[in-house]
């Protein structure tokens, strides 16, 4: 890779008015309103974002998508993370419609790809079964004769979404399966989580039809570390963005509130946790950009881009979301004050995916071995 990488100024462009959306539509006001319960997910901004073909945005134009590529998306995400978008992009974009393109036949991607593309279809995936690591040796949903059953718990978005890839044990052996979630043999329970704008959700399936992904069965657990890997990568921009957004919180709020007849932002203690924030930032962004070219490219890297990114920007936006409650004092750990929403966004975000653990020791198998 060339140490120069950039995006460029069509990726930008496309960055920078997703943001005046984002600033028109996605107010902390909207954010508390699903915070708060009054509506499943922020429904407008949702359409907002579709009218300008987001979701499409990697999609190929042979299956409805805008074909904007893979940079373009990471920069979409980095700015739904600044302003903690409630809506069910990432669930959808990320990781329903890497799924079917990853693994899909091409009539299920043209079934379901132009329908992701206009945002017809709010998609989510259903891998764990309990609150422990993920372990395939112990999954209990199966497929007999294409009917699904089982229970996959904390699916995010699970609540509002119309389809999921469900990772359940078949004949051949652990496969991907496409179930619709409104249809029969489906029951859905709503769970309480640090972040409720995501929507989380218990889903039990009993005797559900599942059309398996792809043509192949057996080989669930390889597509899934794929299309894990793939997200990651997103994911860790959409962290980036919402550790962006708190260290500049906190850095506003150090530069105006006055202590002793000084801004607090020039007491040593508080310029040293910022400094922290921005390190930790800016390490984690760098390693985004490489983990951004490694998936537009599809490079052998990706598993080592991927796993570092994620490691980084999880320990950033923790970092950030947390320090800056430590900046406001008291009043940061107020519910008036916007601080929360980032904490919550970033606990949430760092077990999306599997814990940092999990990433931990992706990044340490993915390591090249010494000669």
């Amino acid at each position: 890779m060339a140490l120069n990488f950039d995006f460029s100024d069509d990726e930008k462009l496309v960055r920078d008015q997703t943001a005046r959306l984002l600033a028109d539509q996605c107010d902390t006001r909207v954010v508390r309103s699903v915070l708060e319960g009054r509506a499943p997910y922020a429904v407008e901004v949702w359409k907002g974002l579709c009218d300008m073909g987001l979701p499409g945005t990697a999609i190929p134009e042979a299956f409805g998508g805008v074909d904007a590529g893979y940079l373009t998306l990471c920069l979409v995400a980095q700015s739904l993370g600044a302003k903690v978008a409630p809506t069910p992009f990432s669930s959808t974009v990320y990781l329903f419609a890497e799924a079917v393109l990853q693994c899909g036949t091409d009539a299920q991607k043209q079934a379901l790809l132009p329908k992701i593309a206009t945002g017809e279809l709010i998609g989510a995936m259903a891998v764990t079964e309990d609150r422990t690591e993920l372990n395939p040796d112990y999954l209990n949903c199966r497929v007999a004769a294409g009917k699904l059953s089982g229970t996959k718990f904390a699916v995010a978005d699970g609540g509002i979404a119309d389809c999921a890839v469900v990772l359940a044990r078949g004949e051949a052996g652990l496969g991907l399966y496409l179930v619709e979630l409104k249809g029969a043999g489906v029951t859905r329970t709503p769970l309480e989580t640090i972040d409720p704008t995501r929507n989380t959700t218990r889903i039990e399936f009993s005797g559900a039809s599942a059309e398996l992904l792809g043509a192949k069965a057996g080989g669930g657990i390889a597509q899934l570390d794929r299309i894990q890997n793939r997200a990651a990568v997103l994911f860790a921009f959409e962290q980036i963005g919402g550790a962006q957004a708190a260290l500049d919180m906190a850095v506003n709020y150090a530069k105006g509130r006055y202590a002793f007849g000084r801004p607090i932002g020039s007491f040593q203690g508080l310029k040293h946790m910022m400094a922290d924030m921005y390190v930790a930032l800016k390490l984690a962004e760098s390693n985004c950009y490489y983990a951004a070219w490694a998936l537009a490219t599809d490079a052998p890297e990706l598993p080592l881009a991927a796993a570092t990114a994620r490691v980084s920007a999880t320990h950033a936006y923790q970092l950030c979301s947390r320090d800056n409650i430590q900046v406001h004092g008291g009043m940061g750990f107020t519910w008036e004050f916007d601080c929360h929403l980032y904490y919550r966004r970033s606990n949430y975000l760092a077990l999306e995916l599997g814990g940092l653990s999990v990433w931990e020791n992706k990044l340490v198998n993915a390591l090249p071995s010494a000669a």
